[in-house]
């Protein structure tokens, strides 16, 4: 291995262990953040969900709650920075910057109540 070579791989290393320390300092004051920010399951959830693979309606969709909702809580992430804009056909699509899971912050996914017959005909007879 040449001398060249060799600080190239030490350099790499170096800043392999700079990055793992920074992040373990920054992990409390990015969980309180987070848990300030997302001081609900609806928001959390939503936020777990925005990993920039699913749109507005989708995200809007699955927590129920309205597109534009959804929208207003993704430039209020953007803002504090908590995620990034990427793009996408058709706009941009906020994606998070930080995985609730690998944090340990706990979120439940919301469940639907189960239509009821009168949910049903209403349905139908608005087709």
């Amino acid at each position: 291995m040449s001398t060249e070579t060799a600080d190239k791989t030490t350099e790499l290393d170096v800043l392999k262990e700079i990055l793992r320390w920074v992040r373990f300092s920054g992990m409390r004051e990015v969980r309180n953040l987070l848990t300030t920010v997302l001081n609900d399951n609806q928001k959390l959830y939503v936020y777990q969900l925005s990993d920039g693979s699913r749109g507005t309606a989708e995200v809007a969709a699955s927590a129920g709650l309205g597109t534009e909702t959804v929208r207003r809580l993704w430039i209020a992430w953007l803002r504090l920075g908590i995620g990034d804009s990427i793009p996408v056909r058709g706009g941009d699509r906020f994606k998070h910057a930080f995985d609730l899971e690998e944090l340990g912050i706990d979120y439940t996914v919301p469940t639907r109540p189960a239509p009821t017959p009168e949910s049903s005909e209403k349905t139908a007879s608005q087709t």
